[in-house]
């Protein structure tokens, strides 16, 4: 399988699982999160995939500065509730990253471990984005995403109605296909460190 070469150029995310190292999974628990992982967690590329990847990776960057973060020491609260937008697309990368999992997640092992319930959704009248907290420390932040400083790529309307159509052609949808990630490029390469696409703010 052949991904656009810029995955290979996005950030990675290094993260601590203790319980990787414990089950033998990696020897020093580490863990590296391509955005090819949330790639082929989704079944696709999108602003949405990308932006829960960058997201996730802003957050854990300021509750753990300078040191890579520990997967399951995090808890997750959506903004939204679950059937809303993409907030099901977006939860589900955030658990990739961090191992928070709702109702459905890991029930640990000796009261250790537990990653279930740790991914919670919010309410219709909830603050946007998406709050991180340390649970060792307490530290929390919120993240938001606003893709308005990342505008589609023009003619992208016209040639998605072209590949959609029954009498597309594959160079037609090839060159939708490419349009369609462009966007995704910018946002990994050009905006990954963008404060005003990614917000991340300080909680009390």
């Amino acid at each position: 399988m052949a991904f656009p070469a810029f995955f290979d150029l996005a950030p990675r995310i290094t993260v601590r699982d203790p319980l990787a190292a414990l089950l033998g999974a990696s020897d020093d628990g580490l863990l590296v999160y391509g955005y090819a992982d949330a790639v082929r967690l989704a079944g696709h590329s999108c602003p949405t995939v990308a932006g829960a990847f960058l997201m996730a990776r802003a957050a854990l960057r300021a509750l753990y500065p300078g040191a890579p973060a520990e997967r399951g020491g995090v808890s997750v609260r959506m903004g939204a509730p679950e059937q809303e937008g993409t907030t099901g697309v977006v939860a589900q990368v955030l658990t990739l990253i961090t191992g928070a999992a709702s109702a459905n997640g890991f029930h640990g092992i000796g009261g250790r471990f537990v990653r279930q319930g740790l991914l919670r959704y919010g309410t219709a009248d909830e603050a946007p984005g998406v709050r991180f907290q340390r649970r060792d420390t307490g530290q929390a932040v919120r993240v938001e995403l606003d893709l308005s400083h990342v505008p589609s790529p023009p003619g992208l309307r016209e040639r998605m109605a072209e590949a959609l159509a029954p009498s597309a052609t594959a160079e037609q949808q090839r060159a939708f296909g490419a349009l369609w990630q462009d966007r995704v490029r910018r946002l990994l390469l050009d905006h990954a460190n963008d404060p005003a696409v990614v917000r991340v703010a300080a909680l009390a």
